[in-house]
């Protein structure tokens, strides 16, 4: 199952590339995002300005093969980075990048204008994620009521805020990150996790909620009462939206998925809904992520998966679907400026 991968997050097991390499591989992925063909040696040598010899370039990209961030599409071709060589490219070499300040205006007036309903929102925010990045633009807010509350961590972020996780059925999470009144201390935390635990753990979430406002037993604790009243002021009912697409002939302009046959298989899962819905929304509120290879479906194999879930009271999420080799620095931008603009707005 692929997981969400984040900008700066390296691991221990990451391979640990030489300057040369990291010159080499950066280069490929931006050639190979331009040109969408397996790169060569004597390409790179020749369009990428690294000052090497393409006798080193071969090299390094044997070297870079071996460690399972490249593979060659033919016996004869070039290279083309692996998903696991893309997701290490977005964790660990991606520059951040921003979108210039008169397209984040533009951003800013077409959602301000957009605000009458949440259906209306979210659908101009997907034309947007789409119209910014050329890819296919992804937008939803969901229910969640109905779902059982399967556990409760309550984590300190700092002294006067905690995070509160909500562990829910179907493998879905609620996340609330409470402003305390007051700083409590670690054993406090887990004394009033354990009592939220016992009150409230299988019950469906609608009915959590009420407890959380109603319950006696809630009140005698000073902890608790602390903890109940944050809750409570960050967590709203939310609302329930279908998942809004646009952009299907951007997608279809991709050599990736020139055959019907392929595209037809995209877009059947985009209009379906699941697991887009799902893998969307199982994020870190307030983050942008990316799924490289969602193998969830094998539809989407090909396709990376760039979202952020909307912190707030609203659970939803914005995102962007494309190929392996989209541009992720642009995509991140324009992911993150869109999502943070609807978490303030909602």
């Amino acid at each position: 199952m692929s997981q969400p991968a984040f900008p700066g997050s390296v691991s221990r097991s990451d391979p640990d590339l030489t300057d040369r390499q990291r010159q080499v591989f950066a280069a490929l992925v931006m050639l190979h995002r331009r040109c969408a063909s397996p790169v060569g040696s004597e390409t790179l040598a020749l369009q990428s300005g690294i000052p090497l010899s393409p006798a080193s370039i071969r090299m390094a990209l044997a070297e870079l093969e071996s460690m399972g961030l490249l593979e060659r599409a033919r016996a004869s071709g070039g290279r083309v980075p692996t998903a696991g060589g893309f997701e290490f490219y977005v964790r660990a070499l991606l520059e951040p990048a921003t979108l210039p300040a008169d397209i984040l205006a533009e951003v800013n007036r077409a959602l301000l204008s957009s605000t009458r309903d949440i259906e209306h929102l979210l659908n101009e925010a997907s034309r947007l994620l789409s119209s910014l990045t050329f890819q296919l633009g992804l937008a939803l807010a969901a229910p969640l009521d109905d779902e059982q509350v399967r556990g409760i961590e309550l984590a300190p972020l700092d002294r006067r805020r905690s995070l509160m996780v909500l562990g829910l059925g179907g493998a879905s999470v609620r996340t609330v990150v409470l402003e305390l009144e007051s700083p409590l201390e670690r054993d406090q935390l887990a004394m009033v996790q354990s009592v939220l635990r016992e009150r409230l753990v299988g019950r469906p979430l609608s009915e959590a909620r009420a407890r959380l406002a109603s319950d006696p037993d809630l009140a005698r604790d000073s902890a608790v009462r602390l903890v109940v009243r944050a809750a409570m002021a960050g967590w709203s009912r939310p609302v329930s939206t279908p998942l809004f697409a646009a952009g299907a002939m951007h997608i279809a302009e991709h050599p990736e998925f020139a055959s019907s046959a392929q595209l037809g298989s995209i877009l059947r899962v985009v209009e379906a809904g699941r697991p887009l819905d799902r893998l969307m929304m199982a994020s870190v509120e307030g983050e942008v992520a990316v799924r490289v290879g969602v193998d969830e479906d094998r539809a989407l194999a090909g396709c990376s998966l760039v979202s952020y879930a909307l912190p707030g009271t609203v659970r939803g999420a914005v995102g962007v679907l494309g190929p392996l080799r989209m541009d992720y620095a642009r995509v991140f931008a324009a992911v993150d400026a869109v999502g943070t603009r609807i978490s303030e707005l909602l």
